[in-house]
């Protein structure tokens, strides 16, 4: 399979298998690009890239994603943290566990509740969130480098918009929260923000 081609009017197709009517991707010229399927296409490939990236930190998306909100809810409850960011208890205890075993987060007694943990970054935790925001400023850059500005904001703004019609959270990845929301995608009439909203 060759790579995806810009042709002429019709957009990206897949490299053909000699002639113009056999596609080795099974699609035929005269069928439309498939919205969901590039999608898929570019989640898969963004993502594995940004796993590694991520790899030599020692870090995973997963991971990452949980001390970047931990770090950006320094001192808050475990259980405060996973209702804000609607991710599973079982989950959340899970990737905490991990990070704290890893020198990076700790749990201390609340001032405030006896019975809740407030979770803290350790001066490892913080100097390696550091280390893993810039590394995905710099992957945010590689991964738009063939849009100017405007084309970036453009198409955030589109993206954004299929992201509230399958009802998906602000900033937080399906990863994390686990299957889909119900009602997935979300109706027209249901907001703009879906569940979120």
């Amino acid at each position: 399979m060759e790579p995806i081609e810009e042709r002429g009017s019709g957009g990206p197709v897949a490299g053909e298998a000699g002639g113009d009517t056999e596609i080795a991707s099974g699609r035929a010229p005269h069928q439309p690009a498939s919205v969901g399927f590039l999608l898929s296409q570019l989640g898969y490939a963004a993502a594995a890239g940004f796993r590694d990236a991520l790899a030599p930190l020692g870090l995973d998306p997963p991971h990452f994603a949980t001390l970047r909100a931990l770090g950006a809810n320094e001192g808050q409850s475990q259980q405060a943290v996973c209702t804000a960011l609607h991710i599973p208890p079982s989950r959340m205890v899970h990737l905490v566990d991990d990070l704290e075993n890893g020198g990076l987060v700790e749990r201390r007694p609340n001032a405030v509740d006896r019975r809740a943990r407030a979770v803290h970054l350790t001066d490892q935790g913080r100097e390696l969130l550091g280390r893993a925001l810039a590394t995905a400023v710099d992957y945010e850059g590689r991964v738009s480098a063939s849009l100017d500005a405007g084309e970036r904001e453009q198409l955030l703004a589109m993206l954004t918009r299929l992201a509230g019609h399958f009802g998906l959270l602000r900033d937080v990845h399906p990863h994390l929260t686990g299957p889909r929301l119900p009602g997935w995608p979300v109706d027209q009439g249901a907001g703009e923000g879906g569940p979120s909203s």
